[in-house]
């Protein structure tokens, strides 16, 4: 019970100790945001698109139940109304049945919106789950890849969290293997268009481009 408080204020010390800084707020371009668990790659990424601007926030985890019936459940709702409560109310969430329908949302909004998408990890895994490429049929998730990197480049003004896999360990699993090798694929894809590349370790950035 008392693990959520620390993460919480931790996040917030975060935030406040780099905005005292001078660190950059409204930060336009493209730019990466990578990190391990925890390691409040997201806290940076909402202080980066942060300001008093409008921000289109993608939230690209499932939509969780509206009534949970197991402990996952439940984990997984506590979870997202955490962060839900952690972003200002002025921004503008969006939340998706299926995981692919994030890249048309991201090539129709306006130009000069800010958008923020929260995470490219778990998108990848719902486009996986979706089509059937955890039995090694890669195809059409790696052509959704391919079209999300396209809208990528196409945008200005777009910040993307993505965890940071692999640093040497091996997956126990076929899945496992799948998802390092396919999240580290477009990792470095999506960061080869970007204007900026960050890597946040223990809630500090390291600029990596």
């Amino acid at each position: 019970m008392s693990r959520r408080p620390v993460r919480t204020r931790r996040s917030t010390s975060i935030v406040r100790n780099r905005s005292q800084s001078g660190a950059a707020r409204g930060a336009t371009g493209r730019v990466l945001v990578l990190g391990g668990a925890r390691s409040g790659k997201s806290a940076y990424a909402e202080e980066l698109v942060g300001g008093g601007s409008p921000v289109d926030y993608f939230a690209t985890g499932t939509v969780p139940a509206a009534r949970p019936t197991t402990i996952d459940e439940q984990h997984w709702r506590d979870r997202i109304e955490w962060h839900r409560r952690r972003r200002p109310s002025h921004w503008q969430t969006l939340e998706f049945a299926s995981a692919r329908d994030v890249i048309p949302q991201l090539r129709s909004r306006p130009p000069g919106t800010a958008c923020l998408v929260d995470d490219l990890g778990t998108w990848l895994t719902r486009v996986i789950d979706e089509t059937g490429g955890w039995s090694g049929l890669l195809d059409p998730s790696r052509a959704s890849a391919r079209q999300l990197i396209t809208t990528v480049a196409e945008r200005r003004d777009v910040v993307l969290v993505s965890p940071e896999v692999g640093l040497g360990v091996i997956p126990s699993s076929r899945a496992g293997s799948i998802f390092r090798d396919e999240l580290g694929i477009l990792n470095a894809e999506i960061a080869a268009i970007c204007d900026r590349v960050v890597l946040v370790v223990a809630g500090q950035p390291m600029t990596v481009k």
